[in-house]
């Protein structure tokens, strides 16, 4: 059975002062869906804009920060929970930080625990433990964390769920004519250098951080597909019916897919 990761943004998981019930759900009903045929690991971000639902701290404040995760995180998972419970899966949660894929003893075990949840019919959530650790020792943004999480776990694909539908050919925000990049083999130093703008008051990360996240699997010969979270219709197609009509996939396996298109 391939594996794939799937890692979701804060801004698909919440609103400004909930979350986002009705945008997890369809999440969990997808994921639930692609478990029949892959084996998958949640990386799911959100426990800073969770913590601030429950209680309104000033995430710039770095201690602030850290308690709003460690509010969130309950909040976040005990909404999983509830989820996934409508669906008979158990899940677990795995909070890592940069120093676990330093280790070749931590990422043995991180890659034992992960196996073992398959084993049991365990669907695993990762998210970086941001609470008692350093700024040294953490990825600061989940998209790099669950290209790391791919690699290492050897799983087939990353997808990447945004506030997005994809990547540009320009920005479109700026360019009504902006169209979405369909392949992207190659990635030059300008793209991944640019500065980081997310969207959202609680995101990390902003195109910049995916870029890199995809240019690290690329480097390794896997691939990343990126999406809209806000509507699974195109991770649905794509990873189910095996159909890419809109998001971006980027390989360096292009001729490869280009076959099965035609």
């Amino acid at each position: 059975m391939k594996r794939v990761v799937i890692k979701v943004g804060s801004s698909v998981l919440t609103e400004t002062t909930n979350i986002a019930e009705e945008r997890m759900l369809c999440l969990v009903s997808l994921i639930t869906e692609a478990r029949k045929k892959y084996e998958v690991i949640l990386v799911s971000s959100g426990a800073v804009s969770a913590g601030y639902t429950a209680v309104k701290l000033n995430r710039t404040i770095p201690t602030s920060k850290k308690v709003l995760a460690s509010v969130g995180q309950s909040v976040l998972m005990s909404s999983y929970k509830n989820m996934f419970d409508i669906y008979d899966v158990t899940i677990s949660q795995i909070l890592l930080t940069e120093e676990d894929f330093d280790s070749k003893v931590h990422t043995r075990i991180f890659q034992d625990i992960i196996d073992r949840t398959f084993k049991h019919d365990i669907l695993p959530i990762v998210n970086e433990n941001d609470i008692s650790t350093t700024p040294d020792q953490l990825f600061g943004d989940n998209d790099q964390l669950s290209a790391h999480v791919a690699y290492y776990t050897g799983a087939d694909m990353l997808i990447i769920l945004s506030d997005i539908d994809g990547y540009y050919d320009s920005n479109p925000k700026d360019n009504p004519k902006a169209k979405i990049r369909k392949f992207v083999t190659e990635l030059k130093e300008e793209e991944l250098n640019q500065v980081h703008t997310p969207n959202s008051q609680f995101a990390t990360g902003g195109i910049v951080t995916k870029l890199k996240a995809a240019q690290y699997l690329m480097d390794k010969g896997r691939e990343m597909f990126l999406c809209n979270g806000y509507d699974l219709t195109s991770a649905r197609e794509f990873l189910i019916d095996g159909v890419h009509n809109k998001g971006t996939l980027f390989t360096s396996k292009r001729e490869k897919k280009n076959k099965k298109q035609n």
